[in-house]
C-alpha cells in the first residue's frame, strides 16, 4: 500500500442537472435546490407572452426556490413581496443555477 503525503481529500462537486429538466418552451422552472436539484416548480403565462404576475405564496413556494431555469425569450423578474411590486431581480433567458439568499415572494413570467 502506497501513501502520499499531503494529499487533499476529494471533493464533490455537483452537477448542473441538464436543460431538459424544464422541458416547455415559454416557462420559468424554480427549483428547491441549487444547480437545478429537487422539487421542480413550472411556471407559464397564457396566453404565451402576455406576461403573468404569479404570487409563490400561494402556490406553496415563498422561499423556496434555490435555482431556476428560464426558457422564455425575454426576462423574468422575481420579487420580494407577494404581489410583484417594487425593484425586481432580472432572470434572463436560460439557467440561474444558485439564486440570491433573499425569500422570494413573487415572479412575472413573460
Amino acid at each position: 500500500m502506497v501513501l502520499l503525503g499531503a494529499t487533499a481529500p476529494a471533493v464533490a462537486h455537483p452537477v448542473p442537472a441538464a436543460r431538459a429538466d424544464c422541458p416547455f418552451i415559454n416557462t420559468v422552472c424554480l427549483y428547491e435546490g441549487e444547480h437545478y436539484a429537487g422539487v421542480r416548480l413550472t411556471l407559464s403565462s397564457w396566453p404565451p407572452g402576455s406576461g403573468v404576475c404569479i404570487s409563490l405564496a400561494e402556490h406553496g413556494w415563498s422561499g423556496r426556490a434555490r435555482s431556476a431555469y428560464n426558457t422564455n425569450p425575454a426576462s423574468a423578474a422575481l420579487f420580494l413581496n407577494d404581489d410583484c411590486l417594487g425593484g425586481p431581480d432580472q432572470l434572463p433567458p436560460g439557467g440561474t443555477p444558485i439564486l440570491n439568499g433573499s425569500t422570494l415572494g413573487s415572479i412575472w413570467v413573460p
